[in-house]
């Protein structure tokens, strides 16, 4: 089994990640609140390659949305695909010195990280 983590970071990769949901969602069989309503089993043959599958049946994008600001996040959550996600999958990332970035919460980044192999992690 192939399972595909999708980073989407920055404004530009926010919205064409967002693009990209719209997509496969649609190819699927996946409305914008995660329920399959498609017409053919042949569409959720491979879905696990993108989505997990939630309580209830719902597919959640396997998926990770970084910015530095909020704006283009809660543009994702506000627009038509937004309840794809959950609340965990977008990361707010503050500047720090230097210019290095840090997740604003350590227990939050672990947790969000944990969806990827622990030999990827670094």
């Amino acid at each position: 089994m192939r399972e595909i983590v999708h980073l989407q970071i920055g404004q530009c990769g926010n919205q064409i990640g967002s693009k990209f949901w719209e997509v496969i969602s649609e190819e699927h069989g996946i409305n914008a609140t995660g329920i399959y309503e498609g017409d053919s089993n042949i569409q959720l043959e491979r879905v696990n390659v993108y989505f997990n599958e939630a309580h209830g049946g719902k597919y959640v994008p396997r998926a990770l949305l970084v910015d530095l600001e909020p704006g283009t996040m809660d543009s994702v959550r506000g627009s038509r695909i937004g309840a794809l996600f959950r609340p965990d999958n977008f990361i707010h990332v503050l500047p720090h010195r230097g210019q290095i970035l840090q997740c604003s919460n350590k227990a939050r980044k672990e947790k969000q990280l944990s969806c990827l192999p622990k030999s990827k992690q670094g």
